[in-house]
Order: C-alpha cells, then structure tokens, then sequence
C-alpha cells in the first residue's frame, strides 16, 4: 500500500463521511416557523424543525443592503442558508424555498456556496413580523455582488419562508 492510499485514503473517507451525517436536532420548545424536509440526515418523521431560536443559535451573519422591497439602506440579520444545511445534513443540488403563501421559488445549491445568501431572522435588530415579511427572508449580497441585482436572484429572495425542500 503506497504511503497516499494507506494515510490520505482514510482521511478523505473520514472528512467526507463526517461531512454527511449532522448531529441529531433538538425538538423545537417553541412555536416552528421553519420546516426543512427532502435530501436531508437529521430529521423527525422527515422533516426538521426550527423554532425562532434555534435559527438563531446557529452561527449569525449580517448583510447591509438595499432592496428593490424597502426604502434605504437595509441591516439583515440570520445564520447563512449554507450552514443551515450542513445542520441538516442536506445533500442535493436544488432548494426549494415556500412561502406562507405558497409562493415557491427554487434556488441552485451553487447560489449557497458561491455567495453569503442568508436566511434573515432580523431586519434592523428586529424579529420580522408577517406583515414585514417574515419570519424568515431569504437575502442576498445585493450591494456586495452588484451581478445579483436582477429579476432573476430578486425571485428567488422568498420572504415569508416557511419550508425548504432539499431536492436531488
């Protein structure tokens, strides 16, 4: 056995196996505002759930941008969508976002890990409300990446998220 296959082999099945199992989830002590189902390992009956704080117990990121949905300079806060699904266990290659509504828009896995799309909890220090469009907002970096600031990224900025689905 050459020194790659006996000591880097099993590094890189280690590395990639941890990468693919996530810690079991606690059960939600509050009201669920997020369900995470599809091509995921950590769930319960399928799905897992999220209340307001568990979202916000993951790691946290900020986001000042300007929106084509608000006037002036936004602060957007909440854990980036690709932590979310490292939390999960997602493996797939498409997001599916739904809304309270039903509104749906889907979303390459490619978006999560080129830029710092996050799933907001907070707009100007603030829990968003419903009639604010929250809950939970999907943001891009608008004023970071300039390319985004088209019809195509501001479809796919689901506010009122209630579900992702992880598809293949």
């Amino acid at each position: 056995m050459t020194l790659l296959n006996r000591f880097v082999f099993p590094l890189f099945l280690l590395v990639f196996a941890g990468a693919a199992t996530a810690q079991p989830l606690p059960e939600p002590q509050g009201p669920v505002i997020l369900e995470v189902t599809g091509q995921i390992a950590a769930s319960h009956d399928g799905a897992a759930r999220f209340d307001l704080e568990m979202i916000e117990g993951l790691e946290q990121h900020v986001v000042d941008v300007e929106t084509p949905w608000h006037e002036g300079p936004q602060q957007f806060t909440g854990p980036r969508i690709v932590d979310l699904m490292a939390a999960v266990g997602a493996q797939g290659a498409e997001l599916r976002f739904v809304a309270i509504n039903d509104y749906a828009a889907n979303m390459p896995w490619e978006d999560i890990e080129t830029y710092d799309v996050i799933l907001a909890t907070r707009q100007n220090g603030d829990t968003m409300s419903v009639r604010d469009k929250g809950p939970l907002f999907v943001i891009y970096p608008f004023n970071d990446v300039p390319d985004l600031r088209n019809e195509v990224f501001y479809g796919r900025s689901v506010w009122q998220v209630k579900e992702i689905k992880v598809l293949p």
